[in-house]
């Protein structure tokens, strides 16, 4: 008995789907809705951006510029010993009481992830932002503790932006418990307290069967 259409054409089409973003990402957000925000013409906003992607660098540019002037606020108000628990706590939303609350923007990030797949100067200031929060990061745990050599700490700036990006992507975007904000700052602090216990640099490591016979 042949299958009903549906169920030949449903697959083809969801397969086309996939192919198509792999290829071309999602589709950037039209002139028409950005002109409806802004209440001015479509021609006008055109005339400032003629190219949209400059438009969504423009919006990546903006999204890196609220997290700078939070943190300048911040850390002008944090003596050096603080300033590490600071950061950490605002990239997880803990200093809403001092007036330094996390923006809600994760939405805004999710769109400029999906179109960074396909355009490389979305992808280079995305880069950018989170290489400059890795450093950053890195820094501040030197600083903190200072028996950590700049590769251990680097090491520990990438993973503190990949919990926190992927923590994000979980509650802001998924829904899932804002209550894991402790769970995933905590881990930071444990992660770090694992750095300071035990580091084992890997380009430290002897080579395979360098001490191979030496107590012969």
């Amino acid at each position: 008995m042949p299958k009903p259409i549906s169920e030949v054409r449903k697959p083809e089409i969801v397969e086309a789907a996939y192919n198509a973003i792999l290829k071309n990402g999602l589709p950037l957000i039209s002139y028409d809705l950005i002109a409806q925000e802004a209440d001015m013409s479509r021609q006008l906003i055109r005339h400032y951006f003629p190219d949209p992607v400059e438009l969504m660098v423009a919006v990546c540019d903006r999204l890196a510029a609220a997290y700078r002037d939070c943190l300048m606020k911040g850390i002008l108000n944090a003596q050096s010993p603080t300033r590490l628990k600071t950061f950490l706590d605002f990239y997880f939303d803990f200093l809403s009481d001092r007036d330094l609350e996390k923006p809600r923007d994760d939405s805004a990030y999710d769109a400029m992830m999906a179109l960074a797949s396909t355009h490389p100067s979305i992808r280079k200031n995305l880069h950018d932002q989170y290489n400059l929060l890795q450093y950053t990061i890195a820094h501040e745990v030197q600083v903190s503790h200072p028996q950590l050599n700049q590769k251990a700490c680097l090491e520990i700036g990438y993973l503190f932006v990949s919990l926190m990006y992927g923590h994000w992507k979980m509650v802001a975007t998924l829904g899932f418990s804002p209550a894991h904000n402790a769970v995933t700052r905590a881990a930071v602090d444990r992660l770090i307290d694992s750095y300071v216990e035990r580091w084992d640099d890997p380009d430290l490591a002897p080579a395979d069967g360098m001490n191979e016979g030496a107590d012969e």
